[in-house]
């Protein structure tokens, strides 16, 4: 956190009025609030700008109406100042905490509220940011999820035993670990005492030697927080700053790119914690890091981006970078054998130019080159380091002659492999330097030319073209555990086309239509059955009784189920019918003009047309993926609508693209059918291949998850039936769906199978 400034005018205490105001705020009755409440008012109110203040109250009084008693009110009072404080003064972890605090509210952890209060200060004295402060509060909940146990394996009753013992040793454990092994350390505690509540309180409160020993594993590298003062004196003595120091969560999730020093405007950010590389101490690491920092900031200048190539930009930060260390060193030179020894030295032979891009490994050899003088070159190399020891002869030259030198030796070296897809990225991340977000600037709206021609009309307002996602957990096989709120689902109304090319579809398979007539009447409920051949009923059946009087006056023994009776007879199914609408349909279908997609649209025609004909509850949508923060469920048809022109014009413009992540469509999907009232529900999923998506490169990953979402609706009393055109899933159906799938062979019979596999599923 930075000094503060002596010249800062003091602030001005709270008049009685202001605490007054305050205190009516709270809106509270607690005695023990009154003993105390003046001067926890002044130290807030020296702490919190008014805006925050203000959320500062509003909170506090939330905290007041749990039904908690005053305890959880008490305790954010005290608390919650000495915690922007250790944030740098920054409250936007409010917004975090309250969101944890009503999760906790509404399981039976809502005990562990004020233990979770209690020791927020701690803990955000350790972590040093709003981010990792945000990663905390979502691993206290996601503990408390998983710890928490239940009656009967649903319904979730007993209060986690883990959750308190852990908010008590957090600090301790955030003293050795980072929050990346903090969160190692947790989920190694689940996995080997979910069952054992009493093993578990004794792990998470550092009492067991297994715990302290995952602990001790778990225990390397240099910690920022251990190293803060030091770093902050360090920056203090060598280049007079006072700019805050903010860690950033290294290796918080398995997907994150690692974290990389960087300017900002509130802060300078380094990673939370350093590992010792090739001999070179965590500590030493940190200096180096913040020693180019200083320097950008010192020396760069930023550039407009937007008429630079990836290529030439990265250029131009290669030879800026190079820059910047070179005056550094000349500033400081015992830092130069640091800095050589942290810049990594890849050799010519390791980047083969005809099968991958090699641009970054070139780079990486001339910022080497232009490092460290001992460094092996080539011609070309020794050529550039000349120009750019030229460049820099009659001063400290600038970031403008930089981009000029990095012009041309893209112009002279680039080569036709450069845009390959194959990148070479081995030995060549030096892990000291920033991003360089720094050096550029990009052209916003108002700074081109051609915007001086518009005229400046007032616009409509512009009403959004989808509603807010709605966010759904991940099952990650390896941990097994779920990652929570990991996948945006976004819901949309499908935009309409044509109903005249359904019923066309419709025409085409009439004969079909007539035979699945037949069906449909057989199936087709009938409020009141007549049951014949009853020996008590409502009603003497005619037929049956002259029957059995002729077999009397013959001599035989007469039938004596001579009466009827009635029950009533009806259907109480919703079916939910979910398309795969991936990339993949727009494939021909072999040995004939039609796609996979067009067989989809006519099956689902009848499919629709034959479940209106039975009366029984139906909604039809498609599903695609672009990564986990962009899931599209598009509304075909809605349970509250009807078969009809609306929803076969939305039908006529289906449309595939992207990816297949199906188990968050699977629980979207379980989301609208487990609302429905109804005895039978059934979710009938249409798909052509396995689930995978861009940003998932384990195949298995998907699969495990669908496999996982298909098991949560089988508890929550959903059918689910998968209907696969991919001749090879047997591979992987059978995994997700166990024995409830059908694969269809000819892919042409799809229109007649769909109909006929829901009556059978229904009948």
């Amino acid at each position: 956190m930075a000094a503060p400034d002596p010249s800062a005018e003091p602030t001005i205490a709270p008049t009685p009025e202001q605490l007054a105001r305050w205190r009516a705020r709270l809106d509270t009755r607690f005695a023990q609030i009154d003993a105390v409440f003046e001067p926890l008012m002044h130290a807030a109110w020296a702490t919190l700008s008014p805006s925050d203040f203000e959320a500062y109250l509003d909170a506090a009084r939330t905290l007041g109406k749990l039904g908690r008693g005053v305890e959880p009110m008490l305790v954010f009072l005290e608390e919650w100042p000495a915690v922007v404080d250790a944030l740098g003064g920054h409250a936007e972890g409010l917004a975090d905490l309250m969101q944890a605090v009503a999760r906790l509210q509404r399981s039976p952890n809502g005990g562990a509220i004020a233990p979770m209060l209690q020791t927020l200060a701690a803990v955000a004295r350790r972590l040093g940011s709003t981010e990792g402060l945000r990663h905390y509060l979502e691993l206290c909940v996601d503990l408390g999820e998983r710890t928490s146990t239940s009656i009967h394996g649903r319904h979730v009753t007993y209060a986690s035993p883990a959750l308190p013992a852990f908010f008590e040793s957090a600090p301790r454990a955030l003293a050795a670990v980072s929050l990346a092994g903090l969160r190692r350390w947790v989920d190694e505690g689940v996995r080997s005492h979910r069952g054992h509540p009493q093993r578990l309180a004794e792990y998470f409160a550092l009492d067991s030697a297994d715990s302290r020993a995952v602990l001790q594993r778990e225990r390397h590298g240099t910690l920022f927080a251990n190293v803060q003062r030091s770093l902050e004196v360090y920056l203090r003595a060598l280049w007079d700053s006072s700019d805050p120091l903010v860690p950033i969560a290294t290796g918080w999730s398995a997907d994150e790119q690692p974290a990389v020093p960087h300017l900002e405007s509130d802060g300078l950010r380094v990673p939370d914690v350093y590992e010792d590389l090739d001999g070179i101490r965590g500590i030493d690491r940190y200096r180096a890091a913040l020693a180019h920092l200083m320097a950008h900031q010192r020396w760069s200048a930023s550039l407009i981006a937007d008429n630079w190539s990836p290529a030439q930009r990265l250029a131009v930060e290669c030879f800026e970078d190079a820059r910047v260390d070179h005056l550094l060193c000349r500033a400081q030179p015992g830092l130069r054998p640091l800095l050589a020894a942290l810049h990594p030295a890849p050799r010519a032979a390791d980047c083969d130019p005809e099968t991958t891009s090699c641009l970054r490994h070139r780079l990486t050899r001339l910022s080497r080159a232009l490092l460290d003088p001992s460094a092996e070159v080539d011609a070309t190399l020794e050529r550039w380091r000349a120009r750019f020891q030229e460049a820099l002869a009659d001063g400290p030259s600038s970031t403008a002659a930089m981009a000029q030198l990095a012009l041309a030796y893209i112009a002279e070296t680039r080569r036709a492999s450069d845009q390959l897809a194959r990148v070479h990225f081995t030995d060549t991340i030096v892990s000291y330097r920033d991003d360089n977000r720094h050096l550029w600037r990009f052209i916003e709206e108002g700074d081109e030319e051609e915007v001086f021609d518009r005229t400046n009309r007032p616009r409509a307002e512009e009403e959004p073209d989808r509603l807010p996602p709605r966010l759904y957990p991940e099952w990650n096989e390896s941990t097994q555990s779920y990652r929570p709120d990991w996948v945006s689902v976004y819901d949309q109304l499908h935009p309409s086309g044509n109903a005249a090319e359904v019923d066309r579809l419709l025409a085409k398979h009439a004969d079909l239509a007539r035979a699945l007539k037949r069906w449909l009447d057989w199936l087709k409920p009938q409020d009141r059955v007549r049951q014949r051949f009853q020996e008590d009923g409502s009603e003497l059946d005619l037929d049956i009784a002259v029957r059995a009087w002729v077999d009397l006056y013959s001599g035989q023994s007469p039938d004596p189920r001579v009466n009827f009776s009635h029950r009533t007879q009806s259907r109480d199914v919703a079916v939910l019918l979910l398309l795969d609408c991936s990339q993949s349909l727009n494939q021909a279908v072999a040995g004939s003009t039609q796609t996979l997609l067009q067989l989809a649209q006519e099956s689902v025609a009848l499919l629709g047309w034959a479940i209106s004909e039975l009366g029984d509850q139906l909604a039809i949508a498609g599903f695609c993926s672009n990564t986990r923060h962009d899931v599209r469920y598009s509304h075909i048809l809605g349970f509250s609508e009807t078969w009809g022109d609306i929803p076969k014009a939305r039908l006529a413009a289906l449309q595939a693209s992207y990816s297949t992540r199906m188990g968050a469509a699977v629980r979207h999907a379980a989301h609208y059918l487990g609302a429905r009232r109804a005895q039978k529900k059934l979710l009938l999923i249409l798909t052509d291949g396995e689930p995978a998506d861009v940003d998932v490169s384990d195949p298995e990953a998907l699969i495990a998850d669908a496999r996982q979402a298909v098991r949560e609706l089988d508890g929550s009393g959903i059918h689910c039936h998968a209907v696969s055109l991919d001749p090879q899933a047997d591979r992987y159906a059978r995994e997700i769906f166990g024995h409830h799938y059908t694969v269809i062979d000819r892919v042409e019979q799809l229109p007649e199978r769909m109909p006929k596999l829901f009556m059978s599923l229904t009948r």
